[in-house]
């Protein structure tokens, strides 16, 4: 290996390679160029030893599970009050170093400072006011929980007493209920994940009908996973109806808002995935009790309503309607051949009275008085002498029949 080492990481080769310490050096040197920042985290472990200036401190993501090592001085700790530990959401004020004999990173604290809850509400408030402006709280989004579900999926705490509240509450209510349980970290910073991860696997399941997330109560700090922006994202793209039942009444996060239905408590999840078989059963029999009642009420009023109709006289003596009748029937057969009688002699009256008017006007009434109707052979009247031929057989035609003629001239 050739002293002079390669200026930059691009220029390093399998033949010119950096030793480890050079390396280090280099990281070191960039990190030390980062200027101090502020960074928000969760303590996780704080070791502090009796008389030592300086304690360390591990800085975990709300979120997901990266963690950081910290130096702080125990001044700026004792600043912060008693409460500061395990548990603790802090911001701190630090200078990124690299140690190099050891190869880590880690933060040299110069401020530190807790989040209080005052901070929190607050940026909850602005996230809530964003995720309603977007319209994932309105109602219109809601969809109606299936009324008795073929499986319902459960997202819960390890071996947690709400699984056992809303496994047993609705297994009492209807034993026949399956369930489909996904146990996750529901408090700590890979519950956002585990969460999520185990609500898309249920709600891409064909069999899962409703999804319950469910959690008991803690402190606020210990609910704020379930209104984290992606958490509650996740469970607005959901097509599978979701059930939130986080911790007790009083607790509200962001995830009951975007859910299909909020429950106050695990138990009270159960009562509104499943009906109640024993009232189910109960409002069955009442139904059929009804049923039967109105049908024999009906069959009664029918059975009264025939006994009235055969009460009345045409039933009773159905021959009665043949007899009441038949007084109007002959009535009604005189008068109308009455009527008919009358008609035929005004009619023949009528005929007569025309006979008489036609014999008078008939041709035949002028030839009996001594007339005749004289005709050329083509059968054309002769009207004027002048139109007769001299010995022109002309026919003549009188009252009681006809003859043929010749004039002479």
């Amino acid at each position: 290996m050739t002293n002079s080492l390669p200026e930059r990481a691009a220029d390093t080769t399998a033949e010119e390679p950096w030793p480890v310490r050079t390396l280090s050096i280099k990281i070191a040197d960039y990190v030390d160029k980062m200027s101090a920042l502020w960074v928000e985290g969760q303590i996780v472990q704080l070791n502090r030893r009796p008389g030592a200036p300086t304690a360390y401190v591990t800085l975990r993501d709300t979120e997901v599970d990266m963690s950081l090592s910290v130096t702080v001085h125990v001044n700026t700790l004792d600043a912060m009050g008693p409460g500061i530990g395990p548990g603790s959401r802090v911001v701190v004020q630090a200078k990124p170093t690299f140690w190099t004999k050891r190869g880590t990173l880690h933060l040299d604290a110069r401020r530190m400072k807790p989040v209080g809850v005052g901070d929190l509400l607050a940026r909850l408030e602005h996230l809530k006011q964003l995720l309603r402006s977007e319209g994932l709280f309105d109602q219109r989004r809601k969809k109606p929980l299936p009324f008795l579900p073929h499986t319902v999926g459960l997202i819960c705490g390890r071996a947690s007493a709400a699984e056992k509240d809303v496994v047993e509450n609705t297994r009492r209510r209807w034993p026949a209920t399956r369930f489909e349980i996904r146990q996750v970290a529901v408090q700590g910073p890979g519950t956002v994940a585990e969460v999520t991860e185990a609500l898309q696997q249920l709600d891409a399941d064909p069999a899962v009908q409703v999804i319950v997330i469910s959690r008991g109560g803690g402190s606020f700090e210990d609910l704020l996973p379930f209104s984290n922006e992606a958490l509650v994202r996740a469970a607005a793209a959901a097509r599978t109806p979701i059930v939130s039942a986080i911790g007790h009444d009083v607790d509200t996060p962001l995830l009951d808002f975007v859910a299909d239905v909020r429950a106050s408590t695990p138990t009270d999840a159960a009562k509104r995935i499943v009906p109640d078989l024993a009232e189910q059963q109960r409002g069955l029999d009442q139904a059929r009790a009804a049923t039967a009642r109105a049908l024999r009420d009906r069959v009664v009023a029918e059975r009264r309503h025939l006994e009235q109709l055969r009460s009345r006289p045409v039933l009773l003596t159905p021959a009665t309607m043949v007899t009441s009748r038949r007084g109007e029937i002959v009535a009604l057969r005189e008068r109308a051949a009455s009527t008919m009688t009358h008609r035929l002699e005004r009619t023949a009256d009528q005929v007569s009275h025309l006979q008489q008017q036609l014999r008078a006007l008939s041709p035949l009434q002028t030839l009996e008085r001594g007339y005749a109707v004289v005709r050329h052979a083509d059968g054309q009247i002769i009207t004027a002498a002048a139109d007769v031929e001299p010995h022109e057989l002309l026919r003549v035609t009188v009252a009681e029949g006809d003859f043929a003629v010749r004039p002479v001239s």
